[in-house]
């Protein structure tokens, strides 16, 4: 169970629409070698240059070329370029593409027509009309084959963006072999008197940078080029880009401008009363964390794709819809609040570019007596969870009257992290196994049950429930699954189903063993043995849990049953124990653990490998069967068809 957040997240929350990106996704796949013998191995298409142009004017605007010129492989790099996607803005950008080109190993060349080229709103703003303007242009290239060279350039021009004159930028320079030579070219006024943050490791050519224009412009230059071989020795990739920079003095700065659009003006309050009927009493920033939570719909769309302008509050909550910037905008209308941008940072925030394109995620932190920080995107989540990959990180604070602007995203844990697993199953006398499912949980898993179940139609929700059977070793076909409402935050999450397995056991195999029917409790593997002089690492158990599971088996009348031994061990950063008991014609099985720290002291390994191997030990134990009266299989006696226990990857919550 505890692995559930590595497994389910991927395999069954419906992802929202990828956004368009300005170059194609980098592949990372890489085709087998057709002989033994040693060859330079092949992405299923290599970008053999990608030249990317940036000048930057004094009033903010700016224009971006990129060109690209991309070697095809494989099938599979056809299907990666069978279209390209441009996201942009319409309302303050635009984007031309004059060269679309493939050229054929025998030299012919062909241009894809412009009537190839469409241009719609964004997937994600379909049924959100306050958005048209954001918009993702495609080109549908047909006639594309292996060993094709595909040759596009594509012309962003942005030109009153809402926070002019300011600009900013960051990029990093691929290292995983896809680009054979990448060229950036940086063209800033000298007047903005701002000069890039680089990565020494990626320096510029000597000549850069390069006055032009009478000394009016700076001019910098890099080129990079590398072989596949090469790069796959290059495994670091920084988590700061190699280059950054941002007319913004100061993170203090940036956070102010950023006030003036975010947070409602006096006029623009909005009262609780139409809303608070509707929901429990229990303080103004709970109900309308709740309702804007709950019954505004998230228009799911990048930080910035609208340049950080909104709707007023009124127009918001008449519409039912809103981008994270504008449900902050709500909520603050309704109380007072302050916005969180959650920022992607190697923790050295002095060495960094104050910059919008740092933004990883908008939170937000109520003020009055409930103060807390919450998350309004996901819909579902209950007031104060916030999902864990934002905790600890930096964040920069937009409020009026902030003292200190950039703060370490510090999360109170509200919910303690319980997991209950309840298993009802019957065995007949046919060996069909028949199980009433039930779960029960509070805290990180919690979250992820809940998105996937709210982002799903309730048709879909077996699927889910299928999926969630096998990640806990359960085989067989689920059927009657109901969900608690996943926008009813302040009590657990329940899920129930029901599962068959026909042939579960055979009876006339002797003798008849069977596991318990529980699911798996994922901890984290040993710690590999370390290079020698590399650092040791603590053994990561994530966030506190407590988990129970338990298990009723009732069986066909005539049948005995042998248990195992219980087991208990406990330790300061976690405790197990098991009981198994035999009554008439039922047998039960509960396992408990309680992960009771975040980590374990690497210099504590071999006490971490001895627990570990305790509960392994214990959850490979079976229950042994015995019916009287049935007849005895002439083969060698076998273990029963049984749903084998799988042992998930461990998740970090």
């Amino acid at each position: 169970m505890r692995a559930f957040a590595a497994l389910s997240l991927f395999a069954i929350v419906l992802l929202p629409l990828a956004q368009a990106q300005e170059s194609p996704q980098k592949p990372a796949e890489k085709t087998a070698a057709k002989d033994s013998a040693p060859t330079e191995p092949k992405n299923p298409a290599q970008i053999e240059l990608l030249e990317t142009k940036v000048r930057f004017e004094a009033n903010g605007d700016s224009r971006k070329e990129v060109h690209t010129r991309v070697r095809i492989n494989s099938e599979l790099g056809v299907r990666q370029f069978a279209r390209l996607n441009f996201d942009y803005n319409r309302s303050f950008q635009s984007i031309d593409i004059p060269l679309v080109r493939i050229t054929h190993p025998s030299g012919g060349t062909a241009d894809i027509l412009p009537s190839a080229i469409t241009d719609n709103p964004n997937p994600a703003v379909v049924n959100a009309p306050a958005y048209q303007d954001v918009r993702v242009k495609s080109v549908r290239i047909l006639g594309l084959a292996p060993e094709d060279t595909l040759e596009y350039r594509v012309i962003t021009t942005t030109t009153h963006h809402p926070l002019a004159p300011d600009f900013w930028l960051d990029h990093s320079f691929d290292r995983t072999g896809v680009v054979s030579h990448e060229v950036f070219e940086l063209n800033l006024p000298s007047s903005a008197g701002t000069i890039p943050k680089i990565n020494p490791d990626t320096p510029p050519d000597p000549s850069s940078p390069k006055s032009e224009e009478n000394g009016a412009r700076q001019v910098y230059r890099w080129s990079r080029t590398s072989s596949a071989q090469a790069a796959t020795l290059e495994k670091f990739v920084a988590s700061a880009p190699d280059i950054s920079l941002s007319t913004f003095s100061s993170w203090d700065q940036l956070s102010d401008r950023l006030a003036d659009f975010l947070l409602p003006a006096p006029g623009e309050t909005v009262s609780l009363a139409k809303i608070a009927s509707d929901f429990p009493v229990d303080g103004e920033l709970s109900i309308a964390y709740d309702f804007v939570s709950t019954k505004i719909r998230t228009v799911d769309l990048p930080l910035d794709a609208t340049g950080f302008r909104r709707r007023k509050p009124q127009e918001i909550l008449d519409s039912g819809y809103g981008t994270p910037e504008e449900k902050f905008a709500l909520l603050a209308a309704f109380v007072p609040a302050r916005a969180g941008f959650v920022l992607d940072s190697d923790g050295q925030m002095g060495t960094e570019a104050p910059s919008p394109a740092r933004f990883n995620h908008l939170l937000t932190f109520g003020l009055g007596i409930n103060r807390a920080w919450l998350d309004l995107n996901l819909e579902v989540a209950p007031r104060g969870m916030i999902p864990p990959q934002f905790r600890e990180k930096p964040v920069l604070v937009i409020g009026r009257n902030v003292s200190i602007h950039v703060q370490t995203l510090n999360i109170p844990e509200l919910y303690r992290s319980i997991q209950n697993v309840k298993v009802a199953a019957s065995l007949s006398a046919d060996g069909q196994l028949t199980a009433k499912i039930h779960y029960s949980m509070r805290g990180d898993n919690e979250l992820l049950l809940r998105a996937a179940f709210h982002q799903s139609p309730k048709e879909k929700w077996q699927n889910l429930a299928q999926l969630l059977s096998l990640s806990d070793g359960f085989r067989g076909k689920v059927t009657s699954v109901t969900a608690s409402d996943p926008s009813a935050t302040r009590e657990p999450f329940t899920l129930d189903y029901e599962i068959t397995m026909p042939k579960f056991v055979d009876w006339s195999k002797k003798p008849v063993r069977i596991p318990a029917l529980l699911p798996q409790l994922g901890l984290p593997d040993p710690p590999a043995k370390p290079a020698v002089g590399a650092a040791v690492s603590p053994i990561e158990l994530g966030t506190p849990l407590e988990v129970e599971t338990h298990m009723t088996l009732h069986l066909p009348p005539g049948t005995t049953a042998q248990t195992p031994t219980g087991t208990s061990v406990q330790r300061d950063y976690a405790t197990y124990a098991s009981q198994y008991s035999a009554k008439g014609q039922s047998i039960t099985a509960s396992r408990h653990i309680n992960f009771l720290l975040r980590e374990v002291p690497a210099e504590r390994a071999a006490d971490y490998n001895a627990f570990l191997r305790a509960v392994q030990s214990d959850e490979a134990q079976d229950f042994t069967l015995d019916r009287a009266g049935t007849p005895t299989s002439d083969t060698k006696p076998a273990a029963p068809k049984s749903a084998p226990q799988m042992q998930p990857a461990q998740a970090k919550p």
